[in-house]
């Protein structure tokens, strides 16, 4: 197929040579001492003979013009695409300056001179940035990638620079463990009470039940301790979506808003959260997660509080609220004793540990 290529362009190049110098050819043969006849259209018949003398020859060269062809063409698949492509361009950068000196070359009045210079100048320019392309390519690659490196990182600073929203419900206002993890520090970026949070705990607040009224309060003190007495920043969000009834939802709309996180214990709102991908931070979720962990075999000492659902179990808390269900530890209550773990049960409401009084291992 490339050899075919070779001969059909050789035959169009020696066609329009012929076009262009038969008219001259056939002139000196008609003015020669031969008295060669006029030739009508001599472009078209000189066309002809230079296409048929070009074709003819390309018997004797084509196999060599194919093969200088595939050397090149195994040499500039060798290069790297990066070094070919920084060598391309210093050679456009060399053969523009050529350009722009042509104009004052072209005007030597130096004979046959001024006419030559131009050409030699294109090419020697047009190496010589190509060369110097290829040559400066590591460092021309490496100003490239600088450049964007240097946009990547402003990128990761500005990300970085800007606050993270942590959206407040009223849930875990009024819990108050809100207020101990900011004073940790663990809690970073910017507390978001929304307005309409506001208002629900000011009515829960108002509230004529006792316990709904107490636990308004509590959430409003908490927000009070988290505004004055903590390093935390704290924005008042004044929007309401007006179109949407529940605070709920409403939570999850200002979320996506201000790609915020939302900071809650409620389980309902959580799976919310969850299902319309927004991101959710569960105030029982960290709990669980910084209780300590305990191991089947390991002793604990512990004060049983009460009896147990199954007969002869006792109940036991640690420190931390989790439930320790002792078989055979209903005759203990009121005392402490060593017990031992016999396994671990992780549930949605929590841990539960089961074990058994060591006393009763010692006489085993």
């Amino acid at each position: 197929m490339l050899k075919r290529f070779v001969e059909l362009a050789f035959t169009l190049i020696g066609g329009s040579v012929g076009y262009y110098l038969g008219p001259k050819f056939f002139l000196v043969l008609h003015q020669s001492p031969l008295d060669f006849p006029e030739v009508p259209g001599p472009q078209y018949f000189g066309a002809g003979l230079g296409a048929i003398l070009l074709f003819v020859a390309t018997f004797w060269f084509s196999d060599h013009v194919v093969k200088w062809i595939k050397w090149s063409e195994e040499r500039l698949v060798r290069i790297p695409a990066a070094d070919g492509l920084v060598g391309a361009l210093g050679l456009i950068f060399g053969l523009i300056i050529a350009f722009l000196v042509q104009q004052p070359l072209s005007e030597l009045s130096i004979p046959g001179l001024s006419r030559v210079l131009p050409f030699v100048v294109s090419g020697l320019l047009g190496y010589l940035g190509f060369r110097v392309g290829y040559k400066k390519r590591d460092e021309l690659i490496s100003i490239f990638t600088l450049g964007r490196q240097g946009k990547e990182s402003k990128q990761k600073k500005e990300e970085v620079e800007r606050p993270e929203h942590k959206i407040l419900d009223t849930s875990v206002i009024i819990d108050g463990r809100i207020a101990d993890i900011c004073q940790t520090g663990f809690l970073e970026g910017t507390l978001v009470i929304p307005s309409f949070v506001l208002e629900e705990l000011q009515h829960i607040a108002d509230s004529s039940d006792v316990l709904k009224r107490n636990r308004g309060r509590r959430g409003l003190d908490i927000l009070n301790k988290i505004q004055k007495e903590l390093q935390v920043r704290v924005l008042i969000y004044e929007g309401d979506f007006e179109e949407v009834s529940e605070v709920d939802s409403k939570l999850v709309k200002l979320a996506k808003v201000l790609s915020g996180k939302v900071v809650t214990n409620d389980f309902n709102l959580n799976k919310v959260c969850e299902l319309q991908g927004v991101d959710v931070l569960n105030i029982n979720d960290l709990a669980n997660a910084v209780k300590p962990v305990v191991l089947p075999g390991e002793e604990i000492n512990v004060q049983v509080i009460k009896d147990g659902k199954e007969h002869g179990q006792g109940v036991a808390y640690l420190d931390d609220g989790t439930m320790i269900v002792i078989e055979g530890g209903r005759e203990f209550i009121g005392d402490r004793i060593d017990v031992l773990v016999t396994s671990v049960l992780q549930t949605s409401a929590g841990r539960m540990i089961f074990a058994k009084p060591k006393l009763l291992e010692k006489a085993l």
